[in-house]
């Protein structure tokens, strides 16, 4: 099966497309960071351009498209809303209309941002209500997405890993930070549930084989903040704590509204038999991707 990737050069369309199983032809889209040297067929692509996503849908009739591609950059989405729109809402719509039109099963990848995080316990039914332009444009996404493809797979989630830029996560952000000796804020009253991403790029490949169609929240069935997952990152690593400074959100310097409570339930991916691993699990997993060299392979990988 012919597997078509959207931003293929990010963090989670990298990961995706490098783990992806044999029997499957992988082509991954990139546009403003086109990629060399990967084991998998690159398309650079305007994916923004109705007409040029139309051609390469046509084109290259797949059989299952997983769109990662997004503005995901909050604070850049606050400076740059047109974009942002462009992106993050019309593009995945018009993806959704070619998906249904050619009956391709489509995987939509958004975010918990949608919610205000002023409870945190969040299912999928419950009523978003997005602080920023980045988080309104996933949200408007989704139910674009949804509307014209209502078989189509949309996912929340919150994930880090190793990106070929190796600064595109906030695991990154503290490792990079700690392993040099850098002190740096840790926020104190930011919850989340990390997934790390090739546990998340497993559940995928799982939920799509399992012909799941609709919302669903996934992410870590455990909730953390900021600083305490900077903290155990520096303790699985060997590196000093003492390097992260315990700050409150408000003291960031952030020009858009991050949702302090982002614990979303779970439930309906564990009723369809999917596990997430914890975060100590994720963590460990990690740590061992960092020993055997995986961060330093993706590094490795250069921009054309």
């Amino acid at each position: 099966m012919r597997i078509l990737v959207t931003g293929a050069s990010g963090l989670l369309g990298l990961n995706l497309c490098m783990m992806s199983p044999f029997d499957n032809e992988i082509v991954g889209f990139t546009y403003k960071n086109p990629l060399s040297g990967v084991p998998f067929t690159t398309v650079n692509a305007d994916l923004a351009s109705p007409n040029s996503l139309t051609a390469q849908i046509e084109r290259l009739k797949p059989g299952l498209v997983i769109n990662c591609a997004a503005m995901s950059n909050i604070d850049a989405c606050e400076s740059q809303p047109d974009e942002a729109r462009k992106i993050n809402r019309e593009m995945p719509a018009l993806l959704a209309e070619l998906c249904n039109k050619f009956s391709i099963p489509l995987v939509h990848i958004s975010t918990d941002a949608v919610f205000d995080g002023k409870t945190g316990g969040y299912v999928e039914e419950d009523q978003p209500n997005p602080l920023s332009v980045y988080a309104r444009t996933k949200l408007e996404s989704e139910k674009l997405v949804l509307a014209a493809f209502p078989r189509a797979l949309v996912l929340r989630v919150n994930f880090y890993g190793y990106s070929q830029s190796g600064n595109r996560s906030i695991a990154e952000f503290f490792l990079n930070n700690l392993l040099a000796g850098n002190t740096m804020n840790g926020f104190t009253d930011v919850i989340f549930s990390p997934l790390y991403v090739r546990d998340l790029g497993e559940i995928i490949y799982q939920m799509v084989n399992l012909e799941l169609s609709g919302l669903f929240h996934v992410v870590s069935p455990e909730s953390i903040s900021k600083y305490d997952f900077g903290v155990k990152i520096a303790g699985k690593f060997g590196a000093n704590p003492d390097l992260i400074n315990p700050i409150p959100v408000e003291q960031g310097g952030l020009r858009a509204k991050r949702s302090p409570n982002l614990n979303l339930k779970i439930d309906k991916l564990l009723k369809a038999g999917i596990t997430p691993a914890d975060i100590d699990s994720g963590l460990d997993e990690f740590f061992v991707d960092y020993q055997n060299g995986f961060s330093g392979r993706l590094k490795s990988l250069s921009y054309q």
